[in-house]
């Protein structure tokens, strides 16, 4: 299973890398639409969102701000890059038994608290950053750029002859 979910990780990267490229696609003259920056702010989310399970994880110093704003496009992509390596270091001490592990953790508002296997966590990872990326990729289109292809069985598909 740990196999399966470093898989899944390179391919989250490389999809997270083409969002990137797919918002680079958008002309000069629709950056200035709310729905650009919307947009990056989404991609934003999602790191945030990475930060936040590593926090939880024991595996990141601080809590971020779940719903960050604001920020370029180049920032964005640099704490992006910074965060796949943290999850990439972190993944490459993940075995079976720390993947069926459980953990406690806080909710972000109040005083609620959790437990959850880190294999849940891992999909909710996956899952979290799809839904996205498709909410990506529709603002991308309507703003004259071109949607990264990012669906896993283009990434994984094996092309014959």
């Amino acid at each position: 299973m740990k196999e399966r979910f470093r898989r899944w990780y390179r391919y989250e990267q490389e999809s997270h890398a083409k969002v990137v490229e797919s918002l680079r696609s958008v002309p000069d003259e629709s950056r200035a639409d709310t729905r650009y920056g919307k947009a990056i702010d989404l991609l934003d989310h999602l790191v945030a969102a990475r930060w936040i399970w590593l926090y939880r994880l024991g595996a990141a110093p601080e809590l971020v701000e779940p719903f960050p704003t604001g920020a370029s496009l180049d920032e964005v992509a640099a704490r992006l890059d910074e965060a796949h390596a943290t999850w990439t270091a972190w993944l490459d001490e993940l075995d079976d038994e720390k993947l069926a592990s459980t953990f406690t953790y806080k909710a972000l508002y109040g005083d609620s608290e959790f437990k959850s296997t880190v294999e849940d966590v891992l999909v909710q990872l996956f899952t979290h950053s799809i839904y996205h990326r498709g909410q990506i990729a529709q603002t991308v289109r309507a703003l004259g750029g071109e949607p990264a292809r990012a669906d896993f069985i283009y990434w994984s598909q094996e092309k014959l002859g």
